[in-house]
């Protein structure tokens, strides 16, 4: 039985055809997650899901404990993690509502987020030239065009600070790098899913033109909560037609061996409290 992570927003635990096992807040070394972690059966298949700024959406996307979210989806045995989000757009081709599946990212916070769980004595460097597992985002990608979305295979994200939107020379800025989509949260969650051995696809819902689109009118709150909760039907038929292909899938990506060669600190140089705090992440490396 696969065990599937979703990260995404409130209603998408609501699926038809999804059974309630259980919902469980995940103790962490890093803290708490954003919320408690429901787990679903669909099929013969496992969901985890958790709401990424929590019930009600209460959590910025700089207050967010990313290590926490990724660290409670390992402890509780994912091995596949999904990340639906809110996006805006670059290109007119992008439409509102359309769906891209995300294969490159470009960082542009400026706040000190912790996006990786190692220091404090411990260093490693994973190979992230393509951060997106791309067996999962073939996958993705094929179950959206079978629910008949019109859905995109590849594009680079730009992560912004937030939570304020875009400037209109920032959104000119970025357009004129040739970046693709716009968000606040998903570099960080792909960075810590690479560390624990878990495959990640970002799955951007474009909810409106950023604005450096003369011809739109200025992006609101509004403009996104409507589009949002029109994607979060898309997102519904994506998750119940690619959980079962998961499920029958073999991880023959280097996402399942990310760590292999990756700590640089001698065994003998990590003290037992890290090794003890991290033994999920390394301990098939580090005993």
């Amino acid at each position: 039985m696969a065990r599937v992570g979703i990260i995404g927003g409130s209603g998408l635990y609501k699926i038809e055809g999804m059974e309630i096992r259980r919902i469980e807040r995940v103790v962490t070394p890093f803290g708490n997650a954003s919320d408690e972690f429901t787990i679903s059966k669909y099929g013969d298949n496992e969901i985890v899901f958790l709401p990424r700024h929590g019930t009600g959406h209460t959590i910025l996307p700089t207050e967010l404990n990313y290590r926490a979210n990724i660290y409670g989806m390992k402890k509780l045995g994912v091995g596949h993690v999904i990340s639906l989000s809110a996006c805006g757009s670059f290109k007119k081709e992008l439409k509102p509502r359309d769906v891209v599946i995300v294969d490159q990212f470009v960082d542009r916070t400026n706040q000190g987020r912790n996006t990786t769980f190692f220091g404090d004595g411990i260093v490693a460097h994973i190979s992230f030239s393509h951060p997106i597992c791309s067996q999962l985002a073939d996958a993705v990608f094929d179950s959206a065009k079978e629910s008949g979305l019109n859905c995109h295979m590849g594009g680079t994200y730009l992560n912004m600070e937030g939570p304020a939107f875009s400037t209109k020379a920032e959104s000119c800025l970025y357009k004129s790098w040739g970046m693709d989509v716009i968000g606040m949260t998903n570099m960080p969650e792909a960075r810590l899913c690479r560390e624990a051995e878990i495959c990640y696809s970002s799955v951007a819902f474009v909810t409106d033109y950023d604005c450096w689109h003369e011809g739109e009118e200025a992006v609101t709150i509004d403009m996104i909560i409507e589009n949002l909760n029109k994607n979060v039907e898309s997102a519904k038929k994506i998750i119940k037609a690619v959980v079962p292909k998961i499920g029958k899938m073999k991880r023959t990506c280097a996402c399942k061996d990310a760590l292999s060669n990756a700590i640089i600190t001698r065994p003998e140089a990590i003290a037992g409290p890290v090794k003890e705090k991290l033994k999920i992440i390394i301990g098939k490396y580090i005993k």
